[in-house]
């Protein structure tokens, strides 16, 4: 069987990956072969890499060894019989929740949330490898012109899409809180920007990363360690006429935030809730902070298949969006590890970082990044 490179996490402990000499998947009817050209490390890898409690829960050992990984952008190298839609040398990314056609979400429309959808990277091989085998349905083609190192995280900034637009994207002249200065935050800030939010407000405790959600758009900066919720309480309702804001994105999970996010929500507003909490159970003033507020609570998980992809690909390519800021560290697959530690050290200097298989495609990737930032390789 001809042999690949490919990260693969072989034991239930912290860390427990290897880079290893593996088979190339064996094409199915209705799956693609991908040539992986990038793949950018998430924070559920980095739970599965840590092996935490979610991970040993979720995956557990006993599916051990497997390959991880689930952003990816990459060439269609081999078409399975059945494939009617993808050509070989469509350049691709993939949506990562492979849907159950026969779920009765996905027959109402609702297919990123099907009963028995599956999770690239989790239920199945991902991507951290030189090819991946995804099936034909959650294959979307890119426009050529977004690179690889953009392409390969249209996963999380599609969270950011669809935490923004929610379900009818009537958002332009609105304003917004987004609690949370992670990566996807950090989208959802330039996706703010960009579809016309009148007055952004980014609450988030990180100087890195808040001075990156400054790059993206945010006009104005709460710094969680400087100031108390009164004192952001209050100066929301300063720049919303004393009302609160329309929209609040809570992207970090936990009491406090979730509590954050609320207080700052204008009756009648919409609250998307993103951030997942490690503790399910989180108290909430019910009546005041919901029924008498009216609020309306937009849950997300994952991206509209595939509205939210058509509008990045339109944002992207339409030069619209630029996402730079964020994509912090590129470098080879080879130096996953270097990766896993940069996001896991404390404070994190990092936002996104996107790795490469082949060192001629990193190579063209830092020329590009080098005209535009003054990116560090992760070395």
């Amino acid at each position: 069987m001809p042999k690949m490179k490919a990260v693969v996490k072989v034991k239930p402990v912290r860390g427990g990956a290897e880079l290893q000499d593996v088979d190339i998947p064996t094409l199915g009817a209705d799956e693609v072969l991908v040539r992986v050209q990038a793949a950018s490390i998430c924070g559920t890898d980095v739970h599965i890499y840590e092996w935490n409690a979610w991970a040993d829960r979720r995956i557990g050992s006993v599916n051990l060894p497997q390959i991880l990984g689930h952003e990816v952008a990459g060439e269609v190298v081999e078409i399975g019989s059945h494939v009617q839609n993808i050509k070989k040398g469509d350049y691709i990314s993939s949506e990562t929740h492979i849907f159950n056609p026969g779920d009765l979400q996905s027959l109402l429309g609702q297919r990123h949330i099907g009963k028995n959808m599956e999770i690239l990277g989790v239920d199945r091989d991902g991507v951290f490898a030189e090819y991946v085998m995804l099936p034909e349905r959650v294959c979307w083609v890119n426009d050529r012109s977004i690179p690889p190192e953009f392409a390969s995280v249209q996963e999380p900034l599609g969270n950011g899409v669809y935490a923004v637009l929610g379900e009818n994207a009537d958002v332009a002249g609105k304003t917004m809180v987004i609690v949370g200065d992670g990566p996807t935050a950090l989208f959802a800030t330039g996706v703010a920007r960009a579809c016309g939010v009148a007055k952004i407000i980014v609450v988030g405790f990180s100087d890195y990363n808040l001075d990156i959600a400054r790059k993206m758009g945010a006009d104005h900066i709460l710094d969680i360690k400087k100031t108390s919720l009164e004192e952001r309480r209050d100066f929301v309702l300063q720049q919303t006429g004393g009302y609160g804001v329309d929209i609040s994105l809570e992207m970090v999970g936990g009491e406090t935030p979730i509590r954050e996010a609320f207080t700052h929500l204008r009756k009648g507003g919409r609250i998307t809730a993103f951030g997942v909490a490690s503790e399910a159970q989180v108290p909430i003033d019910y009546n005041d902070s919901i029924v008498f507020k009216g609020a309306q609570i937009h849950g997300i998980n994952g991206r509209k298949v595939f509205d939210t992809w058509y509008r990045m690909r339109g944002l992207l390519s339409g030069k619209r969006l630029d996402i730079s800021p964020v994509v912090t560290h590129i470098t080879a697959l080879e130096e996953y590890e270097k990766g896993f530690d940069m996001l896991m050290a404390n404070p994190r200097k990092t936002a996104k970082i996107v790795l490469f298989p082949d060192n001629a495609e990193l190579k063209a990737a830092k020329e590009r990044l080098a005209e535009k930032t003054d990116m560090p390789a992760a070395d």
